[in-house]
């Protein structure tokens, strides 16, 4: 995949997945997730999968300060309902990262490696998404602001050159190219100055 540079200044998160050590899909079970993947989940890259996957690295290293952290042994918790605004693409990245899944989620091996039920939409908290450790029940809300980064004052009239009838592929490639810039600078930093920790338990 042809991508922007920046996308290598993004965190990659490695996981320990012991399902995928079981089966033979991962050495010792570790797998590595980069924001790329995260694009290619979402077929796009935007402050909301951005913001996801940011907001997925600072629960992580929250979560495990001085280990791996275990894919599917995470229960990710969304505030708002799985259709309102964005939060069915910030949860399908959780779900990639974390392993957590609804009611269609793997169903186990011999009581093992369950992943359905790890993802809940609609739990009243203060945050936008609440993660706990199945195994110690240490969890951490946190929260996103991606207005605090705003996008060029051209992209307004950009976006509408490039929706137009008559839109060249330079008007395509100027919106893209404005889009992309904001992306670039919320995913510049570590996400501090835009993700609130709101709350930790356990």
């Amino acid at each position: 995949m042809d991508r922007p540079d920046f996308f290598e200044r993004a965190p990659r998160l490695q996981l320990r997945d012991p399902l995928a050590e079981f089966l033979g899909a991962a050495r010792e079970g570790l797998i590595e997730y980069t924001y790329a993947d995260s694009v290619k989940l979402a077929g796009h890259s935007c402050p909301t999968v951005a913001g996801a996957h940011l907001l997925a690295a600072k629960a992580l290293a929250l979560l495990y300060p001085d280990a791996i952290p275990e894919r599917g042994a995470i229960r990710v918790e969304m505030r708002d309902p799985q259709d309102a605004g964005v939060t069915g693409v910030i949860a399908a990245v959780f779900g990639l990262i974390t392993g957590a899944a609804g009611d269609g989620g793997f169903k186990g091996i011999a009581g093992r490696f369950v992943r359905r039920g790890l993802l809940a939409f609609g739990v009243p908290m203060q945050g936008l998404v609440r993660l706990t450790r199945v195994d110690t029940g240490a969890s951490v809300e946190l929260d996103y602001h991606p207005e605090r980064v705003v996008g060029d004052p051209a992209m307004k009239q950009a976006l509408a050159r490039a929706c137009g009838a008559d839109a060249t592929a330079g008007d395509r490639e100027r919106f893209a190219t404005l889009w992309q810039d904001r992306v670039s600078r919320i995913l510049a930093g570590d996400g501090g100055e835009l993700i609130e920790f709101l709350r930790a338990a356990g």
